[in-house]
């Protein structure tokens, strides 16, 4: 039996989680550039000094949000997982392409929520600091391990184009998580979140042409 963790240890975890929210928060409404260490300090509740002494840079606040996301990330694709893997004998497994379409309207949900993390452009210093993140390196593997493999599955039953490159397909569907369209179709005030759902995930992965 694992020993409890330490009053002191818990309030680091509570400190910690409140900094990654504060970041999070501040990633999908302002972005990376405009985002301020002082901006996060503020939200979090805590003094300048004793957020420098979690996380001493600009740079490793982004990746911890980061870290996060691809936690729930990964969270919600091995539930997919487990529940496809409980269906009852006899019933029809759930098709490939409907786990994927599954994960790329949770992406695009939480970014309607205002919980997905918008980063710069690739090549950046927050890219680089990323790239020799080794949990956030660990976590984006295994998510693109994951999806990956319903994406051959998908191709190789004629249910994706098969001549597309898995990598495009990939990427694609990560780009969904920060998609302007969505964003764009949210501000309008138009649209209810289920329709920009329905549209986005129907132009994704059917185009778009007029349904035949």
């Amino acid at each position: 039996m694992s020993a409890r963790p330490s009053i002191k240890d818990q309030l680091l975890r509570v400190r910690q989680d409140a900094i990654v929210g504060a970041v999070n928060r501040l990633l999908a409404t302002k972005g990376y550039d405009a985002m301020t260490v002082d901006e996060v300090a503020a939200e979090a509740g805590l003094a300048k000094a004793s957020l420098y002494k979690l996380f001493p840079s600009k740079e490793e606040l982004a990746g911890a949000a980061m870290v996060g996301v691809l936690d729930r990330a990964l969270a919600f694709v091995d539930a997919l997982r487990g529940r496809a893997e409980q269906v009852a004998e006899g019933d029809a497994p759930v098709p490939a392409i409907e786990q994927l379409k599954a994960v790329t309207r949770w992406a695009m949900a939480t970014q309607l929520e205002g919980e997905m993390p918008s980063l710069p452009a690739h090549n950046s210093s927050l890219s680089a600091s990323l790239q020799s993140n080794e949990a956030y390196m660990d976590r984006l593997i295994s998510l693109s391990n994951r999806l990956s493999i319903w994406i051959t599955e998908a191709q190789t039953s004629g249910q994706l184009n098969p001549q597309l490159p898995p990598e495009l397909v990939l990427y694609t569907l990560f780009a969904r998580a920060c998609d302007p369209v969505v964003a764009l179709l949210k501000e309008s005030g138009q649209y209810t979140h289920e329709q920009i759902l329905d549209w986005v995930t129907s132009t994704t992965f059917g185009g778009l042409a007029e349904p035949r």
